[in-house]
């Protein structure tokens, strides 16, 4: 099969259902079949998008937290613990750590996925 968008490239489908109908489409305009990538609202589901999306939140308010605690504790520093500003640096930073450690282990799986032939 002669793909036109591509130009000269030949390419061998074995099923016509992956044929597609060329073009590109977003991710929010897919109809899931499986459910892993959009919510369902009447069943009340969190899909795997919704739980990274509350990670990253998660993430963010830690971050957030932490700046915050910083500027009181330059500012006003009898208002403000040691203690608690550094307990909050320290899980901001793990929070971080493993973020990113999640983010390059997808990163990494999916490459690995799109190379398996």
């Amino acid at each position: 099969m002669k793909v036109p968008e591509f130009g000269t490239l030949q390419m061998v489908r074995a099923n016509e259902s992956h044929y597609g109908i060329g073009g590109i489409t977003s991710l929010n305009d897919i109809k899931d079949k499986t459910g892993l990538l959009h919510t369902t609202e009447k069943e009340g589901k969190k899909t795997f998008q919704d739980y990274l999306l509350d990670a990253m939140e998660t993430v963010n308010n830690q971050q957030l937290e932490v700046d915050g605690l910083s500027e009181k504790i330059m500012t006003n520093p009898d208002e403000v613990d040691i203690h608690d500003v550094t307990i909050a640096m320290s899980k901001a930073r793990m929070s971080l750590n493993l973020a990113q450690t999640v983010i390059d282990r997808l990163i990494t799986d999916w490459n690995e996925i799109t190379t398996t032939r």
